[in-house]
């Protein structure tokens, strides 16, 4: 929509676009050449503008590509193209437009309904921006948080750590958990560090192109150290395999410095995580937290021009970590997909994508085991097992009461799951009517 000035949207998939691609400088001018365009891509990996959204970002054609991102160009011209890969969208920091406060708080109202109405009562904020801690505080302070949220505040160089607020119990529903690192891109977007080509390179690159790292390995290895030495709990986002070895290897020499200890890093999305990956994740207590929704919302596009067959069967490989016994999680990841918990579950029982094929039979999960990865071990990711993620005495009266069992329902029928109530510490927080309770 229109904010102060620019058109700004929210949401364009080039797999689903009939040309496979990114819109560009040249499809958005002609929308508008007096108005800054900016769109971020389903991912938010990308984004893409017109030239007066260009112009006012400052970039030129001598812009040199930034360390993380890329400005595509034009293959021809190498003037740049209007897509802004990963690092790069750094650039329109200064120039975006910002909702104010109260608005800002009026939606993440909003936000919660949304999320309690899927009969959500403990949320993650999984990349948190400095001023989405500081909203966050504001709404805890102001007692305008319906749910418990967990922020992991989102750091690129170790610096970043000395200005953090440090972990520490929850105040007005609000915890920071430990801290975030993004160490590759989008596997739909195909900027994910793989260890393997992809089988359909993005326009101009070479046949092995394999994605590329957001963060050199000495800068991840010192971030994993000094969050190892603070006693905090690491979250790194690793689409590709390659980031998996990274973050990997990071935990493995600040174990080694620091020693042995449960303290849960988490590997966010491990979409092509692989079994000798896993076998080495249990070995140093790193636990898989699976965005198994891809296999709906992409897994047609992952095995024709992402991954090919053999390698996307296997994205989000549940069911191998479940053979290892395994502590897992299985997630969305708003705005990226909704935070439907029924559609996931639907997600991690069929494994059924858009043209309804069965994308890995053998990695799927059974009903029970799939709701345990989306509560009890919710719990146990965040060091909360002790009083959340189950029924049962002494428990947190967090409570979601739904309309059927989802253990006698036929699995097609898993996503329509409605939620009738949702009770966050013994008060309603929704009720099935889609009025929230107040």
């Amino acid at each position: 929509g229109l904010y102060e000035g620019w058109l700004i949207g929210r949401g364009y998939d080039e797999s689903l676009i009939e040309e496979h691609r990114h819109p560009d400088r040249d499809d958005l001018d002609a929308v508008a050449l007096d108005i800054p365009i900016f769109c971020w891509h389903v991912s938010g990996h990308f984004a893409t503008g017109n030239s007066l959204a260009f112009k006012l970002a400052g970039i030129k054609d001598s812009t040199g590509d930034p360390p993380g991102g890329i400005i595509r160009r034009r293959f021809q011209t190498r003037e740049p193209d209007g897509v802004v890969e990963e690092h790069a969208m750094d650039l329109y920091t200064d120039v975006l437009p910002r909702f104010d406060g109260e608005r800002l708080l009026d939606l993440l109202d909003e936000a919660q309904r949304r999320y309690a109405a899927w009969g959500i009562t403990t949320a993650q904020d999984g990349a948190s921006a400095d001023d989405e801690i500081s909203l966050l505080q504001h709404a805890a302070a102001a007692g305008r948080l319906d749910l418990d949220v967990v922020a992991y505040p989102w750091v690129r160089d170790p610096e970043e750590l000395e200005n953090l607020p440090p972990p520490e119990g929850y105040q007005g529903g609000l915890r920071i958990g430990g801290a975030k690192l993004v160490l590759d891109g989008s596997p739909q977007g195909k900027t994910a560090g793989l260890t393997e080509p992809y089988v359909s390179p993005p326009e101009g690159w070479p046949e092995d192109y394999l994605g590329y790292p957001l963060l050199e390995d000495d800068t991840v290895d010192a971030l994993v150290d000094k969050l190892f030495a603070r006693g905090w709990q690491v979250m790194a986002h690793c689409n590709g395999d390659r980031s998996g070895d990274q973050f990997l290897d990071a935990v493995d020499r600040a174990t080694g410095t620091h020693g042995a200890g449960d303290r849960r890093p988490v590997m966010i999305h491990a979409q092509t995580v692989r079994e000798d990956q896993l076998d080495r994740m249990v070995e140093l207590g790193v636990l898989p937290s699976f965005f198994v929704a891809h296999t709906y919302y992409w897994g047609d596009w992952h095995r024709d021009a992402v991954l090919g067959e053999e390698r996307a069967a296997r994205i989000s490989p549940a069911a191998s970590a479940l053979a290892r016994g395994m502590h897992f999680t299985v997630h969305n990841d708003s705005p990226v997909v909704p935070s439907d918990s029924w559609r996931l579950l639907w997600s991690v029982v069929t494994r059924t994508t858009r043209s309804g094929a069965v994308l890995g039979e053998d990695q799927r999960l059974d009903v029970p085991t799939a709701l345990g990865a989306l509560t009890a071990e919710g719990a146990f990711q965040h060091f909360e097992e002790a009083d959340k993620g189950r029924v049962a005495p002494g428990g947190r009266a967090d409570l979601a009461i739904i309309a059927a069992d989802p253990r006698k329902l036929e699995h097609a029928a898993l996503a329509d799951i409605e939620v009738s109530e949702t009770v966050k510490d013994g008060r309603t927080i929704y009720r099935g009517d889609g009025a929230p309770a107040l």
